[in-house]
């Protein structure tokens, strides 16, 4: 070994685990340290990462340490153990081919008594960084494994991001609602209620409306646990119904779909021009109020344009809107009435395709079993016939659950309109302005003339 001037000593701990197996920062300078007294290295600088993991080099002092080595400041890097320099093989022979031989710099690990400067050195290098990698890999190998049994019993995976509205129990292993709960139970009420995200957002004391639109949507609310993106039946207390999760995830389709966003007008993103197809949108006009205008008459949305030289009407919003919730209230309800809800030719209860649909699951782990004790090609003719009714089931099933969820919107649109008559007046704008979202599909209009799609189901 040539003679030293200056040595970086690279220390890392990432867990508290591993400071009590022995590597701690302490426990770490002292060997270091000792090293260099024994080499005669009397100048040398600590290099310190704590709290990080060895599977990247995205780690403040070892990219200090790869700057000086490549400004040629170090003659020697110096380590306890191979892997607190990197647990990949790649980043290892990277930084001691790439970073520090390049540069003339030295590499040491304690531990393994490796030196670079000899052919063997190198040699060993490359089978103990094949080691550490191997260790890496089987690890995380391991605990996928561990907590896919974990999520498949009910547990949660544990640590991290607890979902909001929940604390982690580590004695029991599961989720436990806190004070947030409620809030979360008040953010589904109002999203139902028509209310936007940012509103939400807004009134319950959440900083942005994304975090209202993620806790929508998160079904561990429902007492799932979702997990690489398989859902498993957790042990937690469900924060909202699965009923109600899926009413506001059928919201937030139509509302995605229509380009609907919640304002302080009654009918935006309803409005469409008889003239030429295209949106319509409500416009500022003097002090006098809003006046409803075709986007093909506002050069400033080039995309929104059907037709330049359409010549629709501008009326007055307030009229318009006065003309609707007329309709809405005073046209011919009993005749919508007595539409009877779509017709549903049942083949067979979606309670009973489930049954038959588990039975058959069961079957064919079974099957699968016999085949791996007697490897029977037989056996594995059955178990594709079954694969094959298996997913014949589960299109019916999606069929079913399709037609009974048409069947209750229908049912549901026909229960507001029956008390829309007495409610319009007592309630909300939001309200009244959720009411007619889900009623009305487009209003169009063409000059003086409106014309009310209406939407059932």
């Amino acid at each position: 070994m040539v003679s030293i001037k200056k040595a970086a000593l690279y220390i890392r701990v990432s867990t508290d685990a591993q400071a009590e197996e022995g590597y701690s920062i302490d426990a770490q300078k002292e060997m270091l340290a000792a090293y260099c007294t024994s080499k005669g290295i009397k100048e040398y600088e600590y290099y310190i990462d704590g709290g990080f993991t060895g599977s990247n080099i995205e780690r403040p002092e070892m990219q200090r340490l790869v700057e000086d080595v490549k400004k040629n400041k170090i003659d020697a890097v110096v380590v306890y153990k191979l892997d607190r320099l990197s647990r990949s093989q790649k980043d290892t022979l990277y930084l001691i081919e790439d970073v520090f031989n390049m540069h003339k710099a030295e590499f040491v690990s304690l531990n393994e008594s490796l030196d670079t400067s000899t052919p063997m050195g190198r040699a060993m290098l490359g089978i103990m960084s094949a080691f550490a990698q191997l260790e890496r890999e089987t690890i995380r190998e391991r605990t996928r494994m561990g907590m896919k049994e974990r999520v498949k019993s009910g547990l949660w995976m544990g640590g991290g991001r607890i979902p909001f509205g929940y604390d982690y129990d580590r004695n029991l292993g599961i989720l436990v609602k806190n004070e947030d709960s409620k809030t979360v139970e008040t953010i589904y009420e109002l999203y139902l209620q028509g209310h936007s995200a940012q509103k939400i957002a807004d009134m319950v004391g959440l900083k942005y409306d994304k975090l209202a639109m993620q806790i929508l949507a998160r079904k561990t609310n429902t007492g799932v646990i979702c997990y690489n993106g398989v859902e498993y039946k957790g042990k937690h207390e469900p924060l909202v119904s699965l009923e109600t999760y899926e009413k506001v995830m059928d919201m937030m389709k139509e509302r995605s779909a229509r380009r609907i966003t919640t304002s302080e007008h009654l009918l935006q993103g309803l409005l469409v021009c008889g003239k030429c197809g295209a949106k319509m949108h409500y416009k500022k006009w003097g002090k006098n109020g809003y006046k409803v205008c075709c986007y093909s008459q506002q050069t400033s949305k080039k995309h929104l344009i059907k037709d330049p030289n359409c010549d629709n009407l501008r009326l007055w919003a307030d009229e318009i809107e006065d003309i609707v919730i007329k309709d809405i209230l005073s046209m011919s309800w009993e005749k919508m009435l007595s539409q009877e809800s779509p017709e549903v030719e049942i083949a067979s209860p979606v309670q009973l395709i489930e049954q038959q649909h588990v039975a058959l699951t069961a079957k064919i782990k079974k099957l699968y079993n016999l085949y791996a004790s007697s490897s029977d090609e037989i056996l594995l003719e059955t178990i594709e016939e079954n694969k094959k009714e298996l997913e014949r089931l589960k299109k019916m099933l999606d069929s079913e659950k399709n037609r009974s969820s048409v069947t209750n919107k229908f049912d549901e649109k026909q229960n507001m309109l029956k008390d829309i008559n007495v409610l319009w007046y007592h309630m909300t704008f939001n309200e009244r302005q959720n009411v007619v979202r889900n009623l009305i599909e487009k209003v169009v209009v063409n000059g003086q003339n409106l014309d009310v799609h209406y939407n059932l189901f």
